[in-house]
């Protein structure tokens, strides 16, 4: 017996069994396309993202012959997307957390007064960032897709919306809060989609999906659509969510760090609405079946392990992710260089759309081996900035997460940086790992998040080095290169 875990992320989609004992049977990942036709623009063909899903799943079928008894869903946030109500198809691209095209309709919200309103409802900011803001710039530029969608043919709504419309021919339209919580129409304190804020935007309420318990049956999945599979769909979370979750980071306090395309610092700040002013958002956690919602403090760093990407594809000076930390490793320190992966703008807690990628600090005697490890202190000295401004984990440890979270060197520096010890689960896959959690306590597989919490097992405690001054300089001269990369664009 296995639960199915579908971890729909930003450049691929993942499949994961995970069985009872919080153990991952097997699991599958297929890539797809990502699409820039434009600087700053960064777009998903939907039908390709819902093939991946059925390709990855169907590698863990026939890999397993056991049952399956549910489905979690766990996607990449802020992503929108369109889709006709009847025949499922997208009237185009979906826009991508990453892209930038809503900057100017942001900054003329801000310059006429909205902004202070905006955060005071969501617990977030005017950023290009966030879906309404996209939404508003499909409104104004491509009038003939919207008023299908003010018409009530097309639904609006996040991946995790679009894939259970897929996976359910279209029966359920629906999302969880935590999802709902990224798209700047949703009320945190109220709980639900806010009329003040559509009214805002220009989006229909009609057209955004209904909010449901982020774990519970929610809907049952066509096997003539979905792999032959009839299965309740029993938990939605977005991914930094879904990771906390995974995490079992379930008291108030508790901390995690997912170094994915992005990295997120999420702290579980439980039933208490805690808001931030120093850059940092107000987010909600899950929702439970009770309707008790829970909620987050998160640090949003766009481009941490994308960098490492662009490195690999981008200036093609490695050949893949795995090699950075032998590479960075033949080298004792970066000489000077400095690289601020600013390739989609600044996120927390700098907050500038219109900063760009810099490297700096380059020589003759510069190597891509300098390069490769400037671009993983820079992960590190991003998480250090968000964590300085939260003040998550002080005293404690930070539990993290994620494809790089494998790499020993990052985990190394990273504690180094942070002079805090840097924990390690033996599984690192814990966005999947979370959506999987949620479908099993939604349907009994698991009778409370104690029973989820003694699952946890520690892989590596990083313990941070004893003298910090070299740690200290080396940041400081990374804060210097980030004012120098902002306002650029």
């Amino acid at each position: 017996m296995a639960v199915l875990a579908i971890d729909a992320g930003t450049t691929g989609v993942t499949a994961l069994l995970i069985d009872e004992h919080g153990s991952i049977v097997t699991k599958a990942n297929q890539e797809f396309a990502q699409h820039f036709p434009q600087p700053g623009w960064v777009e998903h063909v939907p039908e390709e993202i819902w093939q991946a899903t059925l390709e990855a799943t169907r590698t863990v079928l026939a890999a397993y012959d056991g049952e399956v008894t549910a489905v979690g869903i766990t996607n990449q946030r802020e992503t929108i997307m369109l889709w006709d109500r009847e025949t499922l198809a997208s009237p185009r691209r979906a826009i991508v957390w990453q892209d930038r095209r809503s900057a100017q309709i942001c900054a003329r919200l801000e310059e006429a007064g909205h902004g202070p309103r905006v955060t005071e409802l969501t617990g977030l900011r005017l950023d290009p960032y966030f879906s309404a803001t996209k939404l508003r710039w499909l409104a104004e530029h491509e009038p003939n897709t919207w008023a299908l969608v003010e018409s009530g043919r097309y639904a609006i709504g996040t991946v995790d919306s679009y894939l259970v419309a897929r996976m359910t021919r279209g029966t359920w339209h629906v999302t969880d809060v935590s999802n709902a919580s990224r798209t700047l129409l949703f009320d945190l304190e109220a709980g639900d989609w806010s009329d003040e804020l559509c009214d805002l935007f220009g989006v229909p309420r009609a057209a955004l999906p209904e909010l449901v318990p982020s774990w519970g049956v929610i809907a049952t999945t066509d096997p003539r659509t979905f792999c032959g599979l009839s299965v309740p769909i029993a938990g939605i979370l977005g991914d930094q969510q879904a990771a906390l979750f995974g995490q079992t980071c379930f008291d108030p306090g508790d901390a995690k760090c997912t170094y994915g395309t992005g990295s997120f610092i999420l702290t579980n700040t439980g039933p208490d609405l805690v808001r931030s002013d120093a850059g940092l958002l107000t987010t909600a956690a899950w929702r439970s079946p009770d309707g008790t919602l829970s909620y987050a403090l998160e640090g949003s760093i766009f481009v941490t392990g994308a960098a490492v990407q662009w490195l690999r594809d981008g200036l093609q000076i490695v050949g893949s992710a795995a090699e950075t930390a032998a590479i960075a490793a033949t080298v004792d320190d970066t000489e000077g260089v400095v690289f601020v992966p600013a390739l989609t703008g600044l996120g927390a807690p700098h907050w500038d759309p219109h900063a760009r990628g810099l490297l700096i600090g380059l020589t003759r005697g510069t190597t891509r081996a300098h390069i490769v490890r400037a671009t993983l202190e820079a992960i590190a000295f991003e998480v250090r900035d968000v964590m300085e401004t939260q003040g998550a984990a002080a005293g404690g440890a930070l539990r993290v997460d994620g494809g790089a979270a494998a790499n020993d060197l990052l985990c190394q520096v990273q504690a180094d940086q942070l002079g805090i010890a840097v924990e390690r689960p033996r599984i690192v896959e814990t966005t999947g790992l979370g959506a999987g959690f949620l479908a099993g306590l939604g349907t009994g597989v698991w009778s409370s998040t104690e029973d989820l919490r003694d699952t946890w097992q520690l892989d590596r405690r990083f313990e941070p080095a004893a003298d910090r001054s070299r740690a200290d300089s080396a940041h400081e001269r990374w804060l210097t290169a980030v004012d120098r990369a902002k306002g650029w664009a």
